[in-house]
Formats: C-alpha cells, structure tokens, sequence
C-alpha cells in the first residue's frame, strides 16, 4: 500500500516549529514553567538535566521569545526564568500531548 502525502499549506511551519521545541527537554522545561516562574536551581533539580544544557536551552528559549530571564538586585543574586506568552501558547499542545501519553502508553 503506498502512503500519500499529505500537502501542508507550509510545511516550512512544521518543521520550524519542530527545529525549537523538538529539542531535547524544551516541551520538559515549557511544562515546569507553566506553573510559574522557577528558578534555575528549581528546574535543575525537578527535571535532573545538567546545568549545562539546561543553561543552553533556557538561552536558546529566550532568543526565541518563549522565556524570559529576570534578575533580581539581591545578594546571593536571584535569576527566574518565566514563559512569555508566546511560550504559554502551547499549553493547550502540552496538554493534549499527556492526553494521548495517558491514554495510549503503558506505565
């Protein structure tokens, strides 16, 4: 049986939107930060990754408008890291991806 392609009015889309959030740990990391502003700290120990990459995706995420970084003028300095909108934006996505884990995976 030969599978037909399906046409997508801009494939160029998906495959953006895959090359940023199809990263290891970037839906992980948007998922801790759903529920509020986290710490780096915070997200490191939740989600045991290594303070480098995790340093690297919060950076790349940034640049990409889905986090922000706030510092805060206090001694030991405190730095929060924050879903924009943009990155909020995909919490109905998030949700309908544990969804379908819930009812089609085994644990």
């Amino acid at each position: 049986m030969k599978l037909r392609k399906v046409k997508s009015p801009s494939p160029c889309l998906i495959t953006q939107a895959m090359d940023i959030i199809g990263k290891k740990w970037v839906l992980l990391i948007m998922y801790q930060l759903l529920s509020g502003p986290k710490r780096f700290t915070e997200l490191e120990t939740e989600m045991a990754i290594s303070g480098r990459l995790l340093s690297e995706r919060l950076k790349e995420m940034e640049t990409e408008g889905i986090v922000t970084r706030h510092m805060y003028p206090e001694i030991p300095p405190r730095v929060e890291y924050e879903l924009t909108p943009k990155g909020r934006a995909i919490e109905p996505v998030i949700n309908q991806i544990y969804g379908w884990s819930s009812e089609w995976l085994k644990r």
